[in-house]
């Protein structure tokens, strides 16, 4: 039997193939743990810690800060319900200019949605319901009144990039009877487009529409963030500063939102 020999060449051709494979392999389990962790949609527990911070409002010469933290729980499918759930609770402790002159802080109206996953793949697509509980702390903090819509979710995602939208509507039907009514609208577009190493950069500023009083802004956003990987826990970390481009109202000029996502477990 005829031996096959290996010359210097083919021992570093072969080195450089298999670093080839492995930084290509590197490449794609970084850009799967930034999109599993970015990806409203991923079956996977998470908590998120993040915070908006508005420093200047169109109007008036104050400043907002919102604190948000956000567990996001999967469940099924199951026998009753033959598709995933995905819940996910919004708690923010939130600062808002006082009538004194000074600012109040505490808890916010607290927000859950249950979002049912009708379509996977690389589209995925959810809907579901939504109730806003009014647990504000002090009047200027929440809305003082029960609040019940409906969320949908669309994303595509690949190894590039993860783009989507997440929309939500909803409108009062109880509460403080001295509160206004309330009916809101916000759209998510969001667009992240991964880099090496876990680095992406995203855009996903939230557009919110009072549709009862009429008051709105657009904000468009361009940031970066990076994720990387700790045993089973995906860490995500991002900062992305946002400017308003159209407006009506006392509504935030830009702000600055910040965060760490945690997904658990996939």
């Amino acid at each position: 039997m005829q031996m096959i020999k290996f010359n210097r060449s083919s021992y570093a051709a072969c080195l450089m193939l298999l670093l080839l494979v492995n930084e290509q392999a590197c490449a794609q389990t970084s850009a799967d743990d930034a999109n599993k962790s970015n990806n409203p949609l991923n079956l996977a527990a998470s908590f998120n810690v993040q915070n908006y911070f508005a420093p200047s409002l169109f109007g008036a010469q104050a400043h907002t800060n919102d604190f948000l933290l956000r567990p996001t729980i999967p469940v099924g499918p199951n026998g009753l319900i033959p598709v995933p759930q995905i819940f996910r609770l919004t708690a923010p402790i939130s600062t808002r200019p006082a009538p004194d002159g000074g600012y109040n802080t505490g808890l916010g109206d607290i927000n859950l949605f249950d979002i049912f996953l009708l379509s996977q793949g690389e589209t995925q697509i959810g809907v579901g319901p939504l109730i806003t509980m009014p647990t504000a702390t002090d009047p200027s903090l929440g809305t003082g009144k029960w609040q019940a819509g409906f969320a949908a979710v669309a994303v595509n995602a690949n190894k590039a990039r993860l783009l989507g939208a997440l929309v939500q509507w909803q409108h009062s039907f109880a509460g403080q009877s001295s509160r206004p009514a309330v009916q809101s609208l916000t759209a998510e577009p969001f667009g992240i487009f991964n880099l090496p190493e876990g680095w992406y950069i995203r855009s996903t500023g939230i557009w919110t529409f009072d549709l009862q009083h009429g008051s709105y802004y657009i904000p468009v956003g361009l940031g970066g963030g990076k994720a990387w990987k700790s045993g089973s826990t995906i860490y995500n970390a991002f900062i992305e500063p946002q400017y308003s481009v159209a407006h009506s109202g006392n509504v935030p000029k830009w702000q600055i939102f910040a965060g760490l996502n945690m997904t658990f477990g996939k």
